[in-house]
Parts: structure tokens; sequence; C-alpha cells
């Protein structure tokens, strides 16, 4: 019996949490067996990383295998173990030594002759593997600009599975680093300046990006609600740095992140269609949930001439945060649980409507209406 472990991350919402991968390898017959709560997209990793392993050049174990997921009641989502799983296979197999194994995290997916593939939620992962005191983190050369986002951490980029391989056999064998890190190009963002007449509007915006208070704009299309908080976003300072970071890392577990210049550093805006629904505005999804546009950081035009219109809470002023709560048994919904978390609003003064006299019109009289010749 031999047995050997590596570290990889499972992600609970935008929050990431270290993960404990276990091997081990003992007489029966032979086969692999995956345990720990695996989900679909998980529980087929044993036919990609055993096709990765030997399209690597290594052999594979003809013997019975187990690997564990600790911890054993936390759900595991998704195709980034796959790497981690592998490595922590052929450690037990003594087919690698398992030296740098000891505070490295491994994420990435496998594709089938062995190299990495980049998954969701890498930023989060690594945020969690800092705060777990991990020394070093492993992903796929396709992260490395995302993951080089957090200090404190030795951040490793490798494009195939035999470059992980020979990293860990090799003391002097080197992985990809990241390079220097390249400012995001500055955001366009929609001037106050720009708009003509409106000034109570125009006011109560200038109020309420100062003051950090709540703004609700109402009136029927055309009047100039989403152009106006549109441009709100100019007024608004810069994200400070754990600001972006927790900005950025919403974004990476959407997937929209951009590959060179993923950091976000401008407060983002959504406008979601005035027919969007509940799953849309809050998030959701079963397994890992897509955060929705009250949590997504990201631009969108406004579409349809939507009469729903927020600027993005999470991270100005304005903070609105939803959370939701999802408690998951035998793949049913068993609780949801929303909570709202709000700012005291401080109250804005009323603006006394403009007077507008009448119009001096003399009265009609009844011969006004008369018909001819009556």
């Amino acid at each position: 019996m031999s047995l050997a472990s590596a570290w990889s991350v499972a992600l609970l919402g935008v929050d990431g949490v270290l993960v404990e991968i276990e091997a081990d390898i003992g007489a029966g017959l032979p086969g692999l067996q995956l345990v720990g709560l695996p989900d679909a997209a998980l529980s087929e990793a044993r036919d990609r990383i055993r096709a990765a392993v030997l399209n690597s050049g290594e052999s594979w174990p003809s013997r019975r295998m187990t690997l564990a997921l600790s911890p054993a009641t936390l759900p595991k989502v998704g195709s980034g173990y796959d790497v981690a799983l592998a490595v922590a296979l052929l450690a037990a197999d003594r087919t690698v030594s398992a030296d740098r194994l000891r505070g490295t995290v491994l994420i990435g997916e496998l594709a089938l002759d062995g190299r990495l593939r980049p998954v969701r939620g890498v930023l989060p992962a690594v945020l969690a593997a800092r705060r777990a005191g991990m020394r070093r983190v492993v992903v796929p050369c396709g992260a490395l600009a995302e993951a080089a986002l957090v200090d404190g951490v030795e951040v490793h980029g490798a494009a195939r599975l035999r470059d992980v391989l020979a990293w860990l056999r090799d003391p002097t064998a080197q992985l990809e680093r990241p390079g220097p890190s390249r400012p995001a190009p500055p955001a366009v963002v929609p001037d106050l300046a720009d708009v003509l007449g409106q000034p109570d509007a125009r006011w109560a915006v200038e109020v309420a990006a100062a003051g950090g208070h709540h703004l609700l704009l109402t009136g029927p299309p055309g009047t100039g609600k989403t152009m106006l908080a549109q441009r709100m976003v100019g007024l608004l300072p810069e994200l400070g740095a754990e600001e972006a970071l927790e900005v950025t890392a919403i974004h990476s577990v959407a997937g929209l992140l951009a590959p060179d210049t993923p950091l976000f550093t401008t407060p983002p805006f959504v406008a979601p269609h005035h027919t969007s629904s509940m799953t849309a505005l809050i998030g959701g999804g079963s397994g890992l949930a897509r955060p929705g546009a009250v949590s997504r950081p990201t631009a969108e035009p406004p579409a349809g001439g939507g009469e729903r219109t927020a600027i993005h809470p999470r991270r100005c002023p304005f903070y609105l945060c939803v959370e939701m709560i999802i408690r998951r048994r035998r793949g049913q919904i068993e609780e949801r649980t929303t909570r709202v978390k709000k700012r005291p609003v401080l109250p804005i003064p009323k603006i006394p409507a403009p007077h507008i006299p009448a119009p001096d019109i003399p009265p009609a009289t009844l011969s006004d209406h008369r018909p001819a010749g009556v």
C-alpha cells in the first residue's frame, strides 16, 4: 500500500476552500474510485487523467486506486482538480517525488493529450491558497496573468502535464513565471457633461455619488434614466487594491476575464433588461452558481430600453449585497435564503416643483360653441 497527497481548491460561491486530494494504491482488482462528493464533470476525470497520463509517456498503475477529496462533506464541482488528481496518483505510485507537493496547490483541467486548460475561478482559488499559508500555485499558462494578481505566493504556469512532472522530479527545473504586469487600458466612461438639460436629475446624481447614497430613477422610456446612470461611474473614484481583487474574483467565477489585462480598476456598471428574471438579477444555477446582474462585475449596454437600470452596487458607494445560500441534498434545493444588507441612506431634500403660471385664456361661453345660424 502506498499513499500520497496533493492540494487543490474548491469554489464556494466567490470564495475558495482548500481541498486535500489523497491517493491510495493497494491490492485488489484494477480500477479507480473517486470519493468526496464529486459532480458529473469531476466523476469523468477518471478517463481524462488516465488518457493524459498515458499520452504524457507515463505508465498507468494496474492496481486498485482510490482518490479521496477532503473535506468529504463539501461538494466538489468542475474539472479544476484534474492536475492535482493525476499528480497525487503518480506520487502514490512512486513515479514522481512528493517533496515539492508540500505547500503547492495545483489547479487546471487536463486534455486527453496532457495539455492544461484554464478553468473558471483561478483568482479566488489563489486567494484561498494564500490565506491557507500555501507557498506555491501551479496554474495553466492561459491563467498565469490572472493568478499573478495575488501577492505573497509563488505562481508558476505549465502548458502540459509532462512539464509539471518534470518540475516535480528535477529540483532545478523551472516552470513558466509571470512576466511584468501590463496596466489595463483606461476605461472609456461617459461624461456627465454630455447631458443637456435635466438639471434636477444631474444634481441628484452628483449628490448620490459624492455622499454614497442610493439613487432611484423613475420615469417613462426615453427620459434619460439609463444615460444618467451610465455617467455616474465617471463621478466615482477608482477601486482600491482589495476592492479591485474582489470585483475581479467575481468576474473570474463568471468566466468573463480578459486573458492579458484581467484586473478591474473602474467601478463597473450593469443595465439589466426590463424583463430580467429574479435568477438573472441575483444569480444561481446548479453546482457552481454563476453571479447575477447584482454581483456580476461586467459592463453591459442597456437592452430593449430597459426600465430597470442600476449602477453596480458591490464596489461603489452603493452597497447592496445579496447573498444566496443554497443547501443541496441529493441534487435538490433544500433551503434558499436571501440576505440583503444596506447602508443607511441619508435623506435627500425635496426640490420644490417650479411654479408655472397658467396661460391667460378667456373663459369659453356658450355662444362660442353654438353652430352657425343658431
